[in-house]
């Protein structure tokens, strides 16, 4: 009799056991444990957590624009200077000229 109670206890605890294991998928896992059915021991599987992936976007190239340039010098070897009358200046001292640019011959500093 006490043989049987201890054989009937063991297979509630197996039913109870697999109870819950059923309700997840039907995983089970094989053993015995004695109390409750939590266990402070028992930790879950890590989580999978997938790399981060980094996009540096690259820099544009550089872009070069070439100017016309006022104080060009002409193909001929001969340099000018231009001066502006309504600023009394010369380029490149005076950037912007509303009347326009006069072409000066370079004058030799005395």
């Amino acid at each position: 009799m006490r043989a049987q109670k201890i054989l009937v206890a063991l297979l509630v605890m197996m039913i109870v056991g697999t109870g819950g294991a059923l309700a997840h998928g039907g995983r089970a896992r094989v053993g015995v444990y004695f109390g409750p059915m939590w266990s402070p021991w028992y930790y879950p599987p890590p989580y999978y957590y997938e790399p981060r992936v980094v996009v540096v976007p690259q820099a544009p190239p550089p872009v070069y624009i070439e100017q016309s340039d006022a104080a060009a010098a002409p193909a001929s070897g001969q340099q000018y200077w231009y001066y502006c009358k309504s600023a009394k200046g010369y380029y490149p001292y005076v950037k912007e000229c509303p009347d326009g640019w006069q072409k000066v011959m370079p004058e030799p500093a005395r």
